[in-house]
């Protein structure tokens, strides 16, 4: 399963956040804490700094290949900041069918919407799915797809949900496209494991995602995850505790420690400057970090020199 990285705060080194931690997205790659497997199909990034000649969109830069491998990265990643970043490496099934371009790669971002998304999940027989699934989605976004993944369908999908861009929106979005997704499967006769490990992330705005749907298609899937997890890989058990972990979340804020980097520290909300949203904690203590369970949605926002956090449960 892939790794995500969302970050939102004052304008900060894009390496303190990649490359520096010592369990940075970057390492991650190559020796993740809470999968088995390395994340070799690809990764990238999109970041907003008022620094760039377009402030207002963001810099997408992907690459389907191991970040650890990517010669530009060591380069690129010193030589930017950003006050709201999306980063994804990307994991996907060592066989002929892996289809690694960069179309492919993470995340997306399209036209006509503030909202970029990456996501460590999966929807097996999506495209077989679309068959009950594309009468919900709209052909301006429909006609951006470049690649053949589902989570750049699944980004066509809850773009073409969303009536606006509030908190409340964006929720109602989320619990009316897992809904169509079990009804999907349901009346196709698909069941399947599904994980939506979603960030969705705008200009000083992170909305993480942590839903899906059991073996069955059921959206309420029960059990303790670190307990599955001792299954092994190939289970069951092991694929539901995947489902069923957390993602983590640090409210927190600057401290500088040299000319080029800076350490997150947590702090009380009302002192925070800055949140990171993350598949795994980016130190390998994890002081500090909280947890977004699984079937919440956590909103992180930030306002001049504060970040709010809201974190609901889903409805599906």
């Amino acid at each position: 399963m892939c790794r995500v990285l969302a970050y939102i705060g004052p304008e900060t080194p894009l390496e303190s956040l990649l490359l520096t931690p010592s369990n940075s997205l970057v390492n991650q790659a190559l020796d993740p804490e809470r999968y088995p497997d390395l994340q070799l199909a690809g990764w990238g990034f999109g970041a907003w700094s008022e620094h760039l000649l377009k402030p207002e969109d963001p810099l997408v830069y992907r690459r389907p290949m191991p970040a650890f491998y990517d010669d530009n990265a060591a380069h690129l990643i010193p030589s930017l900041q950003a006050s709201t970043m999306l980063a994804h490496v990307r994991a996907a099934v060592y066989n002929s069918t892996t289809v690694m371009v960069d179309e492919n790669c993470h995340p997306f971002s399209f036209e006509e919407t503030p909202w970029i998304v990456a996501q460590n999940g999966d929807m097996p027989n999506w495209m077989l799915l679309q068959r009950e699934l594309l009468q919900h989605c709209e052909d301006r976004y429909l006609k951006q797809m470049r690649g053949s993944t589902d989570t750049e369908f699944l980004y066509v999908l809850l773009l073409s949900l969303l009536d606006g861009d509030s908190n409340e929106d964006v929720q109602r979005a989320v619990e009316e496209m897992v809904g169509l997704i079990a009804k999907a499967m349901k009346d196709l006769d698909l069941p399947a494991l599904t994980k939506l490990k979603m960030a969705l992330v705008s200009p000083n705005r992170i909305i993480g995602i942590n839903a899906g749907l059991g073996h069955q298609g059921e959206t309420n899937p029960v059990g303790d995850w670190k307990e599955l997890r001792e299954s092994g890989p190939g289970t069951d058990d092991f694929a539901l505790s995947m489902l069923l972990e957390p993602m983590y979340l640090l409210i927190g804020r600057h401290v500088p420690s040299d000319d080029t980097s800076y350490d997150f520290v947590a702090c009380d909300e009302d002192e925070a400057s800055a949140a990171i949203f993350a598949s795994e904690a980016l130190t390998e203590d994890g002081d500090g970090w909280s947890h977004v369970e699984y079937g919440e949605i956590v909103f992180l926002e930030r306002t001049g020199d504060h970040v709010s956090r809201t974190v609901n449960r889903l409805s599906v």
